[in-house]
């Protein structure tokens, strides 16, 4: 008897996929959606698909790209449905993915009750964070350790284009490197808090995307929104585990 829903985000940067069994999650995948995400979303079907899957619900930019679904909803949906399974009782979730970033505003049921997209711009988003690991030679998972605290450098400019000018420029004037990764960080916090203000949130918020799984950035978040900002080791897959909470409904 089929007990399980599989939830399926589609970004623009991975693809994740979730099980769950009405309680819990009891598996999950991730994989890099690169220039065919069509395979890709099939490539997490296929791992985790099984004849317990009674229900398949995808979301995303990719959500309409899997046959075997049953379903497709937007992201903005299963990533409120996600963050209050994870978060609980937030007042509304930020969301920073690999090309866009998302405010939602939360009832206290986790319902959507407004939002707010930025698609229009890569700045503080994903591939943001992954140029200017490029031009100062570290790894986006050493973020962490390469930029804790500290003194910094105030970036003025957020377009990815001048942001890349002004970073290499400081390098030529010896500025550390962890100065300018923190100073990076901070400017995109400061960003999103000022994106998101237009919502009368309330309470704490729920961080999710890649970036949440960064403690600097969640505690960066935290100070630019004079709010508690929760995550959780799942962040990243709230959106899958939303349509994976939201598909188990339709099980029968």
């Amino acid at each position: 008897m089929a007990k399980l829903s599989l939830g399926i985000d589609c970004g623009s940067t991975t693809v994740k996929g979730v099980l769950f069994d009405g309680e819990r999650v009891v598996d999950s995948c991730l994989v890099a959606t690169s220039a065919r995400p069509a395979l890709r979303m099939h490539e997490v079907y296929e791992r985790l698909h099984s004849p317990e899957v009674g229900y398949v619900v995808t979301t995303g930019y990719g959500r309409e790209l899997l046959p075997e679904s049953n379903k497709k909803i937007t992201e903005i949906t299963c990533h409120a449905k996600g963050a209050h399974f994870l978060g609980g009782s937030v007042g509304g979730v930020i969301d920073i993915g690999g090309q866009d970033s998302k405010a939602i505003l939360l009832d206290r049921d986790g319902n959507v009750s407004d939002f707010l997209m930025n698609d229009k711009c890569a700045a503080g988003t994903g591939r943001f964070i992954e140029m200017m690991c490029r031009i100062l030679e570290c790894s986006p998972e050493d973020l962490d350790k390469f930029a804790p605290k500290g003194p910094t450098v105030e970036i003025t400019s957020m377009c990815t284009v001048f942001a890349e000018s002004e970073i290499i420029s400081l390098l030529a004037q010896d500025v550390a490197r962890d100065d300018i990764a923190l100073g990076v960080i901070r400017s995109i916090c400061r960003r999103t808090a000022t994106f998101s203000s237009r919502l009368p949130m309330e309470g704490s918020v729920f961080f999710s995307g890649g970036l949440a799984r960064f403690e600097v950035f969640r505690s960066n978040l935290e100070k630019a929104l004079g709010r508690p900002v929760v995550t959780h080791p799942y962040g990243q897959l709230c959106g899958a585990i939303g349509a994976a909470i939201i598909g188990h409904r339709f099980i029968k």
